[in-house]
This record gives C-alpha cells, structure tokens and sequence, in this order.
C-alpha cells in the first residue's frame, strides 16, 4: 500500500515513452502518424497515434490514456475481489504493429500502472505489461533476439523475473479454443507490487524502453523480403487469430470497454484485412507448416543462450 504515488511522474514517463516510440517508428516507416487526443466524459483522457497505409506498417498504432472511474469494472477485479467497489486510476501505454510484409512479425507492447482507491485506505497499486512477437513466417534468430532483449530487461531486477514472466506470456497469450500459442511470446505481468512501487515502476520502465531494440532490428531485417499473394493470403489468415485472441479472451480489451474508454483506441489493434476458412490446414513441410510445427511451440528460445 502507498498514500504519497506520484502519478505526475508516471504519466510523464508514459507520454515519453509514447512519443520516443512513434519516432522511431515514423523514421523506419516514413510517413508520419497521426494524432487523436481524446477526453472521457466520465473522467481522464488520452492520445492515440495511429498509421494506416503506410510503407512499412499496414496499421500501426501507439497509444497513451489516463482514466479515472468510481468504480474498478470486473474485468479489473476478476483476480483481485478484495478491491471491488473501489474508485481506480489507471494510464498507460499500449500498441500494436501490422506490417504489411508477411515475413515481418506484428508486436503488441503494453505497460501500465493501476491505483485503486477507497476512503479511509491506502492506494493500492500495481502494474503490469510485457511485449510478445507473432510471427507469420518464422525465423530463429528474430525470435532469439527478442527474448534476448526481453531477458536483459528484467535482468538488473534479479535472474528470476525473466523465466516467471516469460512462462506467463505463454500461459496468457493462448488461443484456449484452438489449443495454440498466438505466437512465440515474450515477457507478460500483471498485478506487480511486491518490489515495492520505485522497484516496480523501474522494472515496468525498463520493458517500455527495451521494446525498440527488440522490435526494431526485426523489422529492418524482414520489411523488405520478397512476397506474393501465397504469402499474403497465410497471413491474412492467421492474422485471424490475432483478432480472436483479442475480443474473446484479452482482459486489456475488456477493460477499455467495460470502463467506457476510447473505442477507437481500443480496437485500433485489430488488423485492417483479415481472412477466416473453415478447418484449413497447411500442407505437410510447407513454410506454413513450419510456423505451427517449429514456433507456436512455447519453447524456450534461450535454452543454451
């Protein structure tokens, strides 16, 4: 519990690490994104970024909010009963990147920080975050890479965050109904407090600014990789994962819309095309084969690294 949280200092950060994000990402892409600062009527407000049609990014968007509410929805009490009833603060970033490229994965990045308040107690806080990749076209070395940067952002905060937050990113980011991986993971927390806030905050700051040495190099190695329609066809496909991950069992989802957030903001993660078969399978030893026999495995990428 803390009574004195400077929420001054995290939204400043927030905000930062909003704006450092889509300038380097403007600078791979090209083009620039555009700006939407929105108010909530029942409380706080936001800035969301987002580019469509680019060069590089077939949608691409990096958003900030702030909101207060009288009352924390169930999706935010779901785990934590003790506090429902109370008032919340909660800001943060969040995005997503849809490359237009089949070779290049899409990325979601979140962090954020929760304040849940009562009269007469202590603030209780908490936060949460993570970064996971989602390959089309799988490639060892990016997804290396990016557990590797994962790891070396928790690692000043002790050996053991690494492993617990990486075996939750592979518990969370899974398709329960398909039985599959939605892709090869990352780090994924929630609910982080026990370090006491200044550990927790640093820890939570350190995976926001670690997300463009993760993401970046992969992308630059892959937006230019030859393609076809074969190509763009899978991806569309399995893209429709994505979006069933998103509105069926994603909490960050529910949150925005059961505390009457930004709509727009919220669903601005869904890819812009999306393709569903009925019962399809890839062909045996087929590049798409690959990815569900050689990657949406929940394998330790690190083993021996």
């Amino acid at each position: 519990m803390h009574t004195d949280i400077d929420t001054a200092e995290i939204r400043q950060y927030f905000t930062g690490l909003q704006q450092r994000i889509v300038a380097a990402l403007e600078a791979v892409d090209g083009k620039p994104f555009g700006r939407d600062a929105w108010q909530r009527p029942e409380g706080g407000d936001g800035i969301s970024r987002v580019l469509e049609e680019g060069n590089v990014f077939e949608r691409a968007g990096v958003n900030f909010s702030h909101v207060f509410g009288d009352k924390l929805p169930p999706s935010a009490t779901a785990h934590r009963p003790e506090l429902a009833g109370r008032g919340f603060e909660v800001m943060g970033v969040s995005l997503v990147l849809h490359p237009r490229n089949p070779h290049a994965p899409t990325v979601h990045m979140n962090v954020r920080c929760f304040l849940a308040r009562a009269p007469g107690h202590d603030d209780v806080f908490w936060f949460g975050g993570g970064m996971d990749l989602t390959p089309y076209y799988g490639y060892e070395e990016d997804a290396i890479h990016f557990h590797r940067t994962c790891r070396d952002a928790l690692a000043p905060f002790g050996a053991e965050w690494h492993p617990r937050f990486k075996a939750w990113c592979d518990r969370y980011f899974f398709l329960k109904h398909r039985n599959e991986p939605r892709g090869v993971g990352g780090i994924f927390f929630d609910d982080l407090n026990e370090p006491g806030f200044a550990a927790s905050f640093a820890l939570t700051r350190s995976v926001g600014d670690r997300f463009v040495d993760a993401y970046l190099p992969i992308l630059r190695r892959r937006m230019d990789t030859p393609y076809g329609e074969r190509e763009r066809d899978f991806q569309a496909y399995r893209r429709g994962r994505y979006v069933e991950f998103n509105l069926v069992w994603d909490r960050g989802t529910l949150f925005g819309l059961q505390s009457n957030g930004r709509t727009e903001a919220i669903l601005m993660s869904l890819p812009p095309i999306v393709k569903w078969r009925y019962d399809w399978k890839p062909e045996t030893g087929s590049p798409e084969a690959r990815l569900y026999a050689d990657f949406l495995t929940g394998r330790d990428w690190l083993a021996a690294r």
